[in-house]
């Protein structure tokens, strides 16, 4: 069943991708030109799944602490994060990310979970497509006993769907081979005793083969042949797309009614790149890599504007972070530009804090954001304010290791209840150290996120969030 399903889907969308009209004839080995509009047509189609190669690809294959360091394992962290994280944009250190790294080409793979003691935990799942499915949260009723996920693809050899393996609680059919398994869970940092019993919680995480599940040695997997990952989104528009979309190809499934999958095999069938095809440098189409570049980071600061005007930013956020069949381009590409793997409004809301006269913030300049008691955010588990230099989406380096206020970062309110937050070089007389956000004077755009995890949807409707006041 599980072949005639693939055999199926395969010879439909060879067949709506031949009946296409193309732009013109498939370039083998020779110059393809393309119009501005055609390239960005391309950028736009592409930005999701490329964003999120270099994204999961980091995260399991990239040297240094913050990568699993392989397949089919899991990065465990009991330590709210800090400036050494760059695996992912605007990231934050008020949860405990809990990354696993699957590769279900082979063999299914289980996620064992336990029961947590914390007011917010969020299981995340992605494959390079950049659609989010939450699998558990504690919103659902999550976590209140140990659960047990498998999961797989079409693709997946040594397993037919449908099978059932006891002690497996759940079974997720993933659209790709190469999925990201993405904790987020509050650890209650302002309270020692709890947040030592949910680290010994977060160490009963274990990822797992089915054989290994089994009792059995794993079954050796065939090299994966990766194409090379960016430093950048760009560096892979810039260096090599076609080869990076066609590994893509081969290990995604797609949906021939899904209107966006449709519209992306057209894009890529006159660059030579289709479905199961094998790579061939030598027969590729030769593009404009360097214009490729260009349009990618003109797509990239367009949108980042964008977060920066509080209508269309507000109007965005319901928009973001969905399952399949339910996300429109643009939405897709904000979200995998903004900051990738994130979760959608129902379960946090994150908000860019924009300045009082519309102006970018600056390292040059200091800043304060001020809010009174019935101005806090309405945030069921909790909230945060976390800053970043705007272009690559990084915390600040500063030698406080201060990168948020909120729960775990630490927070004091005034007397009436209110705070006030400064973003400087120097910590203003008065201030407490809980609620400076220290920055490295320079010529330097930041931005700040305010995160609110499992807002009050009643109190939203009426709730304006605070704006940020040039203070020097």
């Amino acid at each position: 069943m599980k072949a005639a399903r693939r055999i199926l889907s395969e010879a439909i969308i060879c067949i709506f991708v031949v009946s296409l009209s193309v732009m013109g004839a498939i370039a083998q080995a020779g110059d393809l030109k393309l119009d501005r509009s055609q390239i960005e047509n391309i950028v736009q189609r592409s930005y999701q799944y490329i964003a999120m190669y270099n994204v999961i690809n980091k995260a399991a294959m990239a040297p240094g602490p913050t990568s699993t360091g392989g397949w089919n394992k899991i990065k465990l962290n009991t330590q709210l994060a800090d400036a050494n994280l760059k695996a992912i944009a605007r990231p934050n250190n008020d949860t405990l990310y809990q990354i696993a790294m699957l590769d279900l080409r082979n063999e299914p793979v289980i996620l064992d979970v336990p029961a947590f003691d914390s007011n917010y935990v969020l299981l995340e799942t992605s494959a390079y497509d950049h659609y989010i499915g939450i699998p558990m949260s504690t919103r659902q009723g999550d976590y209140k006993r140990p659960q047990r996920l498998l999961f797989y693809t079409v693709r997946t050899k040594s397993y037919q769907p449908g099978d059932k393996i006891n002690g497996v609680d759940h079974y997720l059919e993933m659209s790709g081979d190469f999925v990201m398994a993405f904790h987020r869970i509050m650890p209650h940092a302002n309270d020692p005793a709890r947040f030592k019993r949910i680290a010994g919680q977060i160490e009963s995480l274990k990822v797992m083969t089915l054989s290994e599940y089994m009792g059995k040695p794993s079954k050796p997997a065939v090299d994966a042949a990766f194409p090379a990952y960016g430093k950048t989104d760009a560096d892979v528009f810039g260096n090599n797309l076609l080869e990076v979309m066609q590994f893509i190809f081969n290990h995604t499934t797609f949906d021939p009614s899904d209107e966006l999958d449709r519209a992306l095999i057209a894009a890529y069938k006159p660059l030579g790149v289709e479905p199961g095809k094998t790579w061939d440098a030598t027969k590729a189409a030769k593009i404009d890599c360097a214009m490729f570049r260009q349009v990618a980071r003109d797509v990239q600061r367009a949108n980042l504007a964008l977060m920066g005007d509080p209508a269309r930013a507000a109007s965005m956020m319901p928009r973001l972070f969905l399952p399949k069949g339910k996300m429109k381009l643009d939405a897709l590409v904000l979200q995998s530009i903004v900051g990738p793997i994130g979760p959608p409004a129902v379960e946090a809301i994150f908000l860019p804090i924009n300045t009082m006269d519309g102006k970018p913030m600056n390292a040059l300049h200091d800043y304060s954001i001020k809010m009174t008691r019935d101005e806090l955010p309405p945030a069921k588990a909790f909230w945060s304010f976390t800053l970043y230099d705007t272009r690559n989406g990084f915390f600040i380096p500063n030698l406080q290791n201060k990168y948020s206020i909120g729960e775990n970062a630490g927070f004091k309110l005034n007397a009436d209840g209110g705070i006030e937050i400064h973003v400087a070089a120097q910590k203003p007389a008065g201030v407490p150290d809980e609620n400076w956000l220290p920055i490295n004077r320079g010529d330097q755009d930041l931005d700040i996120i305010l995160r609110l995890y499992l807002p009050d949807p009643i109190k939203m409707k009426t709730w304006n969030k605070p704006k940020v006041v040039l203070s020097r």
